[in-house]
């Protein structure tokens, strides 16, 4: 198979030789889901760390009315997991699920570790990789508490408007912390602008 997006990804973010890559990506192998497909459950141990090469995922959690919240929307190319779950081995928090039909490269937490301890490059492009998912989080959780849903779905529409074309209504409005007919509205309004 064709490692070519996993490869890319690494040099996206990070200055790196090719033939490092190459010995860091050696351990991935491919594999394939189909749309509303669990890539990990709840409660689960996470045993691998997923590249999504091509698609759209979500993560959700069930709220105490059994209701799904979505947690995050992931779109290709980017690394996918419960990164505590991998690295702790411990329990799940919440649900991974395709939105689409999904191509993957995964690797095991032993394969992530030996090069960890063996290759520099790979450990800074780790760094440099956990404080861009932080930023993320910390940008997520903040908007959540300052901005009106408004402000929140024209941000998602600037950064991110393919989610639009690839992801149902109904997970972008849970993400944004909305019901699907206050989401509707927001649209509506926006539209005449």
């Amino acid at each position: 198979m064709d490692k070519s997006k996993l490869n890319n990804y690494f040099h996206s973010l990070f200055p790196i030789q090719k033939e490092i890559v190459e010995k860091i990506t050696e351990t991935f192998c491919h594999f394939t889901l189909d749309k509303n497909t669990t890539l990990l459950n709840k409660d689960a141990i996470s045993t691998k760390t997923y590249f999504l090469e091509k698609g759209y995922i979500r993560s959700y959690i069930l709220n105490e009315d059994n209701e799904e919240i979505t947690t995050n929307i992931y779109s290709a190319p980017c690394f996918v997991n419960d990164f505590l779950s991998f690295f702790k081995k411990q329990p799940t928090k919440e649900i991974y699920q395709t939105i689409t039909d999904c191509s993957f490269w995964e690797t095991s937490l032993e394969n992530v570790q030996k090069n960890f301890h063996n290759i520099p490059e790979f450990r800074e492009f780790s760094r440099l990789l956990f404080v861009i998912n932080y930023s993320k989080l910390n940008d997520r959780l903040i908007e959540m508490a300052s901005k009106k849903a408004e402000t929140r779905y024209i941000n998602l529409l600037k950064q991110q408007s393919h989610i639009f074309q690839n992801v149902p209504l109904k997970f972008i409005a849970s993400y944004l912390g909305v019901t699907d007919s206050t989401l509707s509205r927001i649209r509506k309004e926006i539209s005449k602008i």
